[in-house]
């Protein structure tokens, strides 16, 4: 295992910036998630990590080790990424070998790792299958088998589960956690879905435009949000954000401030603000609405509403939880006050 420590990391692909001045440390044996929209510069600092990319400026220690310059090969760290890149020619068993072979290991232990991490991913019955016999499931083991195998003081993932459907996702996501618990080897996660950074992170860093814009437990940052941006992108729905100068009910709060509040803060009741539905997604015993509040639509989740009520037209009154506000700075986003 080892430690990462990212040190003031910038890097640039012509004019484009897609990091700039990073620094984050990594502790031995956490796992991280890089999580942030689809340009946001995780998947870039993941591929410095490894040796893929060298920063423009800063410095990558593993320990206190400066790898800056190391190529992919001498970091002793094992990459899992979105396409699960296995030799089609070859069985599930020599894919997983594949590593150990190159460097030389004699076949007796080659067999003994390969077994031992096979019987750790529950796919003993599928070394003999070549890719093409494989679900993406099984492929997705393998190839999380075939990093496994060369205990790697570092895991790197680039959204290993995005190819899967959304049962399989679910189920890999509690396989990849009890396999960090296992084998407690520190692991850095790239992933854009929320669900994947809160369920799986220990620590998650939340990204934008190449600026680390937060870094805590999921939790602490889900409920102490450093701006609107993190605020909005965590939380399914997104958190609500209304200009408080718009709306006469919301001026208490400051016509400079931004008012946030989750779907899960408002309540529907008899009388109070009036909206109109805009539309319902029914999922499970949940129930979201997507309501007209002047120009905006905002989302409530909720309950025990019956299908009659679930037309689009509809009117609706709303209750803001107070207790549950938060505050940003209209201008720069940044939260201006706590809950």
């Amino acid at each position: 295992m080892s430690s990462v420590r990212i040190e003031n990391v910038t890097k640039k692909f012509g004019k484009v910036l897609a990091v700039k001045d990073l620094s984050l440390d990594i502790k031995e044996g956490e796992f991280m998630v890089f999580l942030g929209p689809s340009g946001c510069g995780k998947t870039t600092i993941l591929r410095i990590v490894g040796g893929l990319e060298t920063p423009t400026k800063g410095r990558v220690y593993f320990g206190d080790k400066d790898v800056t310059n190391f190529r992919p090969k001498d970091r002793n760290i094992a990459m899992v990424f979105q396409s699960y890149s296995l030799y089609p020619h070859l069985t599930a068993y020599h894919n997983i070998a594949f590593p150990l072979r190159i460097t030389g290991k004699k076949k007796e232990t080659i067999k003994k790792r390969v077994m031992e991490t096979a019987e750790l991913l529950g796919i003993k019955d599928l070394l003999h299958k070549k890719p093409r016999e494989l679900s993406g499931g099984q492929s997705q083991r393998v190839a999380v088998g075939r990093a496994i195998v060369r205990e790697p003081t570092l895991f790197l993932f680039d959204e290993p589960l995005s190819n899967l459907d959304a049962k399989l996702r679910v189920q890999m996501r509690a396989e990849l956690a009890h396999l960090h618990n296992e084998l407690k080897i520190t692991s850095v996660y790239v992933t854009h879905d929320q669900i994947e950074a809160m369920t799986l992170g220990q620590r998650i860093a939340v990204l934008k435009d190449g600026v680390l814009q937060q870094v805590g437990k999921p939790m602490e940052v889900y409920e102490n949000p450093k701006n609107a941006f993190v605020a909005s992108f965590l939380g399914s729905p997104a958190m609500n954000l209304l200009e408080g100068k718009k709306f006469s009910f919301l001026s208490s709060y400051g016509k400079d401030n931004l008012v946030g509040i989750r779907p899960s803060d408002i309540s529907i009741v008899k009388s109070g603000i009036e909206t109109a539905l805009d539309a319902a997604e029914v999922i499970g015993n949940e129930i979201i609405l997507y309501l007209k509040l002047g120009d905006n639509i905002i989302t409530v989740k909720t309950k025990s509403l019956k299908p009659s009520q679930l037309k689009p037209g509809t009117k609706f009154y709303i209750k803001f939880n107070k207790e549950k506000i938060y505050l940003f700075n209209v201008d720069t986003g940044e939260r201006v006050m706590s809950r």
